[in-house]
């Protein structure tokens, strides 16, 4: 299966008690369409199991699966991602996108220009920053904020920018 049909929401941090409870680090807000009676897949290679209970505990979430009943089961998923179908993720609200939707994305400026693909997003707090990189290496760093970027088309593969002054290294002379 293609690996863009799963979103990675978490990880197993730990067992969490005796009952083979799960203590999990969230990836992303994406966790919370995590829910009791829905399917989860497990590690590299996508173990389904089912969710019997998930809630917020501190910073971070409790789950419990089936078939998992002990500390020793639960120690065998520690460190494994937690991955959702794509399909049953909340949608997002129009006008943002999943991480792994940008990246790879070709980014052409609004008159035609080809500037490179969004090799990294850079999470500054304030708006992320997409690291764009061109065929020879060079870096652009594009802030993700309206002013800049003027559209994003998942279908054709591309974000249109508008470069704002000051942008590249060539623009301040």
């Amino acid at each position: 299966m293609h690996s863009s049909e799963y979103l990675a929401v978490g990880r197993v941090i730990r067992p969490h008690g005796v009952r083979g409870m799960l203590l999990v680090d969230a990836f992303t807000e994406v966790i919370h369409s995590v829910r009791p009676s829905s399917e989860i897949l497990l590690g590299p290679d996508k173990v389904p199991v089912v969710v019997r209970s998930f809630r917020p505990h501190r910073a971070r979430f409790l789950l419990s699966i089936e078939g998992c009943e002990d500390r020793e089961t639960a120690n065998a998923w520690r460190g494994q991602d937690i991955f959702l179908r794509l399909d049953d993720a909340e949608p997002l609200p129009e006008g943002v996108y999943y991480h792994w939707q940008i990246l790879g994305l070709a980014v052409i400026t609004e008159d035609g220009e080809a500037l490179g693909k969004v090799d990294q997003i850079l999470e500054t707090g304030a708006n992320d920053v997409y690291v764009v990189r061109d065929d020879a290496g060079n870096e652009l760093l594009i802030p993700a904020i309206e002013s800049a970027i003027v559209h994003t088309d998942l279908k054709d593969g591309q974000i249109i920018v508008r470069l704002i002054p000051g942008l590249r290294p060539s623009d301040e002379s």
